[in-house]
């Protein structure tokens, strides 16, 4: 499964994981970035809001196109074997919506891993470079999984009324409380990140925050935010920290709202 891993880790792993900077282009160029890092930019593989599917099914919303992705992968350097590391300087959440496009087109979870930290906590400690690796190119291929974590909106709006299921609204309170879909609790996605070393809460903490909006392993837990890059953070250290029934509403308020589908307000 995709998890968090220390710049410890990340360091000891030498030349056998392919880093991943997400930042943009500038930063990585102009501020330098972790040794060995390639660069793939957010934007490089975020569709835009008009690509939402609109149908009830699980559709991929904002993914990339499968052979965009490919080929991004592919002149990184990354091979569909690669441990991949992936970072960016906002507390991981750019880092974690690339990590979980790589889990949706089908590359192995148990090699996908986020840094615990992000660019500027790395660099308070460690040496940053700003020399781009000499990468050769792969033939990557995207193969989805049998499985998918991907839900539809009927699938939403059924779970608000699941007792064993619980809806969860990743984004800021002033968003939920200006509509929401009918059922959600409110889990602002930072309040599981700690702002002194900007990656993760110590893992009791988390279950904490979690166990507070109700939010416990044994429930089935389907996300959602607005474009589905906040639930990808949430996604992730949800599956890190060992809950096994999480969905992911690739459309979110995005497609939810497009198809008219009713909100609640606080």
């Amino acid at each position: 499964m995709t998890d968090f891993v220390s710049a410890e880790w990340v360091v000891s792993q030498g030349e056998s994981i392919r880093i991943v900077d997400v930042r943009d282009a500038w930063e990585y160029d102009g501020l330098g970035h972790l040794p060995s890092a390639v660069s793939v930019p957010f934007d490089s593989f975020r569709a835009d809001e008009h690509g939402v599917e609109s149908d009830a099914d699980a559709g991929d919303g904002m993914l990339p196109d499968e052979d965009d992705w490919a080929q991004l992968l592919s002149e990184a350097g990354v091979s569909p074997e690669s441990n991949i590391v992936a970072y960016d300087d906002h507390h991981g959440v750019f880092a974690a919506r690339f990590l979980v496009t790589a889990e949706l087109f089908g590359h192995d979870p148990d090699r996908l891993h986020l840094l615990d930290g992000d660019f500027s906590s790395w660099q308070l400690e460690r040496e940053t470079s700003s020399e781009s690796p000499v990468v050769e190119p792969t033939d990557y291929g995207v193969a989805r999984p049998d499985s998918t974590p991907l839900v539809g909106p009927d699938a939403v709006a059924d779970a608000a009324d699941d007792p064993d299921a619980v809806l969860v609204d990743t984004r800021e309170e002033g968003e939920y409380d200006e509509g929401h879909i009918p059922g959600a609790v409110l889990l602002d996605w930072r309040n599981l990140v700690d702002d002194e070393t900007r990656g993760l809460l110590p893992r009791d903490e988390a279950l904490s925050v979690l166990e507070n909006a109700g939010i416990v392993p044994d429930k089935r837990v389907v996300l959602y935010c607005n474009t589905a890059r906040r639930i990808s953070h949430t996604y992730v250290v949800l599956r890190h920290l060992g809950f096994e029934q999480v969905d992911f509403y690739e459309g979110s308020l995005t497609e939810w709202e497009a198809q008219g589908r009713p909100l609640e307000t606080n």
